[in-house]
């Protein structure tokens, strides 16, 4: 009997007792579905979440001031505290990185505001933000109606406003809310646009909740004493280019904010792409987890296939007794049921991947809105594994059969 026979007569074996064949690849099928099936689960939330992070901007940095956080104090010692970047600082920094990329200024004016109209308000969970002609590309915000802010209005500070959806949709929601007139913070504003519906995010901070002001108009704004905290966001149109820029907004922030030489920055810069590096580093342990989950699923299918499989010999000892008697060589049969049992978990591991690709899938569909993902790294790891798992479940059984006595076979009951 050569290889090609004994692939044919490991195939008839498996067609003659088709139910054992589907009930031990059911075994299989279950532990490669569990593993491929989270794994798949993991990279399909994994690929949503990053164009997420990308859509956010991955080739952008901001600048803050460096001091106290909500993580308060560490080791019985507070943070010491930097002075806020002032509106000549990051004014100035805009006009000397205006050729390596796009700076947006921002400043938080207000957070928990009330808006109102003639005939409504809004909860008081409002945020008023003054920013200057940027900040919506470099947000990542989109108009769905309206206009953004003109040069005269960005110069002079007039009351005019760009508005969340779901402001106007609780204040107008029946009207066309370009041209309307609100009140907030004690003054009345003209909506000249309307951001895109974004619904819910990460933070639990909405762009839908957001209201936008020319930031000289927030700079006129009574703040009761307080000044405003100006932030600033550079993205760049070279992704590669982002460390070297971030170096040189490093050189020019230290000169603005006169830190003195061998001191540490009075502020921080972040990039944006943090999150997504945070997010790698999650996403590893949890395919770690998955790994060992599903591994430990196979080891109880391996256990199974070879119980089966020790069953299998039992069942054709007189079959073997005959076949050595007729010269089958121990090889000869070793391979026979080595191939039966590879077949059986191959089958099972087809089953098996295709289930955990619908499995993991529509598990991420439900979290996320990613598309459909096939990883084929995991695809081709599951494969292995089955054909490691026959190997090492069928290598017992085969050779036990290749062991038996041929004369004592043929006469086995």
């Amino acid at each position: 009997m050569n290889l090609l026979e004994n692939i044919r007569e490991g195939l008839r074996a498996i067609r003659s007792n088709l139910l054992r064949t589907i009930l031990t690849g059911l075994i299989i099928s279950i532990g490669i579905m569990s593993l491929v099936g989270i794994l798949t689960a993991i990279d399909s939330m994994k690929h949503s979440l990053e164009q997420t992070f990308s859509s956010l901007g991955a080739n952008s940095f901001d600048i803050r001031r460096k001091g106290y956080d909500s993580r308060g104090s560490r080791g019985g010692r507070v943070a010491k505290v930097y002075p806020e970047i002032t509106y000549r600082q990051a004014t100035r920094f805009k006009e000397l990185m205006q050729d390596m990329g796009l700076v947006s200024i921002s400043a938080h004016v207000s957070g928990a505001t009330v808006v109102k109209s003639n005939q409504d308000k809004t909860n008081p969970n409002i945020n008023v933000v003054a920013a200057n002609e940027h900040y919506l590309q470099n947000q990542h915000l989109n108009l769905a109606s309206g206009r953004s802010f003109s040069v005269f209005e960005l110069e002079n500070g007039p009351n005019v406003a760009i508005v969340g959806a779901e402001i106007t949709d609780k204040l107008f929601p029946k009207q066309d809310p370009v041209g309307q007139m609100i009140t907030f913070l004690g003054r009345r504003f003209k909506i000249i646009g309307q951001l895109e519906k974004q619904g819910s995010t990460m933070g639990g901070n909405s762009g839908d909740r957001t209201i936008i002001i020319p930031l000289e108009t927030g700079r006129h704004i009574p703040l009761g004493g307080n000044t405003l905290a100006y932030g600033i966001k550079t993205s760049i149109s070279q992704p590669q280019e982002l460390d070297w820029v971030m170096g040189e907004a490093t050189g020019i922030m230290r000169t603005l904010r006169q830190d003195p030489l061998g001191q540490p920055d009075s502020f921080e810069i972040s990039r944006s792409d943090t999150a997504l590096e945070k997010l790698n580093e999650i996403s590893g342990y949890l395919k770690t987890g998955g790994f060992v989950i599903g591994f430990i699923t196979l080891l109880g299918a391996s256990v199974g296939l070879m119980n089966i499989m020790m069953v299998s010999v039992n069942e054709r000892t007189q079959e073997i007794g005959v076949r050595k008697a007729l010269g089958a060589t121990a090889l000869q049969i070793r391979q026979q049921f080595l191939i039966e049992a590879i077949v059986i978990c191959v089958l099972g591991g087809i089953v098996g991947i295709l289930l955990g690709l619908l499995m993991g899938n529509g598990i991420a569909a439900l979290i996320s809105d990613g598309g459909f993902v096939v990883p084929w790294v995991w695809v081709l790891v599951g494969l292995s594994i089955c054909v490691a798992v026959g190997v090492v479940s069928g290598f017992y059984p085969a050779y036990k059969a290749s062991q038996l006595d041929p004369i004592e076979a043929l006469r086995y009951e």
